[in-house]
């Protein structure tokens, strides 16, 4: 059945509609990725066809999930090569196929506007060669931006090739909200450096706010000419922001194996990178399986939400959740509209937030009873693993190296749909059709 949407048996060409085709352009960077990761100048040592695989799943999805250690598993052709999966992936393959096209003079038919659009989660066709211009361009100025801060820091502990490869492979990994490190450990030798805390949670915060309001902020430069959306984006993450790093630090302030041992300076820093790292970012610079019990829920509860729309980052978005939120305030306050800043959401935008949300909730648990189902694996290690493949964060209890290989392919297959989200996957089964005949209303009681 599937099958037959993709590919039309009586012409033998395809069929896709925007989101199949943009799903497809991911999935062709992946095989390629895998391809050039197997190559014998890639690693010092033969890596399995799996291992090359995930590694390049998780890079396209900008996730971070590894299976073979990323600084010393692959030399420096291979970690090139995952810096550039991480590039395509986080800016979406269609910002660069429109503008290689304008390069070479070519033209945009409708459909590929229509894929370039999907990608861009825009719904005007005229703003899409305009945003993939801004787009790269925001994304090289960040990115040379934080390259050159994270050198000044690294350069004299490194010699001038190590810091300028670390910081070029780090501007993109943060940025993107890939969370790939080239140390084992993430950047937990860091948990108390300023820079690194300060330099790193600006990139990744950058790329997760989303390039339509970076846009939006540089076009208007005053808080009351932003449009509903920027200004929800900016008050809702930095409350959401605030919150959780008083209630990580009021949480783990104590705790031995995190931040008990550190002085009150790199508690907050430490605070601080742990608080805003979980919105699929995947860095980290405590131990991630040592959280307490009350942090390890904060953290899957922001790994479920991510960031914002048009951003390197998944999730449901945080805009989702502001409007779930307010949605359920406007029932039990017997409203008959959502209003958010003296405006009200169409009622489309309210079904396609539950839609959005009951795909995601549906995906994580059936792919949560799989994994327990097939691993010797505890439940809150489990259920982590799954959030985080799904909202492509990276951050692991450490159980991503025990998966046979069907945990491997469950976990890929969560991240490349929380990377292209689960409303992609929807819309490519389903076929709508026009109802000429309306139905009687019934209740049906709930709750």
């Amino acid at each position: 059945m599937i099958l037959r949407k993709i590919v039309n048996t009586r012409s033998g060409h395809l069929n896709l509609s925007p989101p199949g085709a943009l799903a497809l352009s991911f999935f062709v960077m992946i095989l390629l990725g895998t391809l050039l990761l197997k190559l014998p100048f890639a690693t010092p040592t033969s890596i399995t066809l799996m291992e090359a695989l995930f590694t390049a799943t998780s890079a396209v999805t900008v996730t971070g999930l590894i299976v073979v250690e990323t600084g010393s598993d692959f030399t420096l052709f291979g970690q090139i090569v995952i810096a550039i999966l991480i590039q395509f992936g986080g800016l979406g393959l269609m910002t660069f196929a429109v503008l290689t096209l304008i390069a070479i003079g070519g033209k945009l038919g409708f459909f590929h506007l229509q894929v370039a659009a999907t990608a861009f989660n825009q719904t005007k066709l005229t703003t899409v060669v305009s945003t993939a211009k801004s787009v790269l361009l925001f994304t090289l100025i960040v990115q040379s931006i934080g390259m050159l801060l994270l050198f000044l820091r690294w350069f004299g502990p490194m010699d001038f090739g190590d810091a300028l490869f670390h910081s070029f492979f780090y501007a993109v990994s943060a940025f993107n909200n890939a969370g790939f490190a080239l140390s084992p450990d993430s950047l937990m030798a860091y948990v108390g450096d300023p820079a690194i805390n300060l330099i790193i949670t600006a990139l990744f915060i950058s790329g997760g706010l989303g390039f339509v309001v970076w846009m939006d902020l540089y076009k208007h430069r005053r808080w009351h000419k932003l449009s509903l959306y920027s200004r929800l984006m900016i008050a809702s993450t930095v409350i959401i922001n605030i919150i959780v790093l008083m209630l990580f630090l009021l949480l783990e302030w104590n705790n031995p194996q995190t931040l008990g041992p550190l002085n009150a300076v790199e508690k907050l820093l430490a605070g601080w990178f742990q608080a805003t790292t979980p919105r699929t970012a995947g860095f980290n610079t405590v131990d991630t399986s040592a959280y307490s019990d009350g942090s390890t829920v904060m953290t899957l509860l922001l790994m479920f939400v991510g960031a914002g729309s048009l951003s390197t980052a998944s999730g449901i978005k945080l805009m989702t959740f502001v409007v779930l939120i307010m949605s359920t305030y406007s029932f039990f306050r017997q409203r008959k509209d959502v209003r958010l800043f003296e405006r009200a959401v169409p009622e489309h935008t309210i079904h396609k937030a539950f839609s959005l949300v009951v795909m995601a909730v549906m995906l994580i648990w059936v792919s949560f009873f799989l994994l327990v189902s097939t691993h010797q694996i505890n439940f809150i290690d489990g259920i982590f693993e799954v959030v985080s493949a799904f909202g492509t964060v990276g951050l692991s209890r450490g159980v991503t190296d025990d998966l046979n290989t069907f945990g491997q392919l469950l976990i890929m297959f969560l991240m490349f749909f929380g990377r292209i989200g689960p409303l992609t996957l929807g819309y490519m089964l389903a076929k709508p059709k026009k109802k000429k005949v309306r139905y009687p209303d019934a209740e049906i009681p709930i709750g």
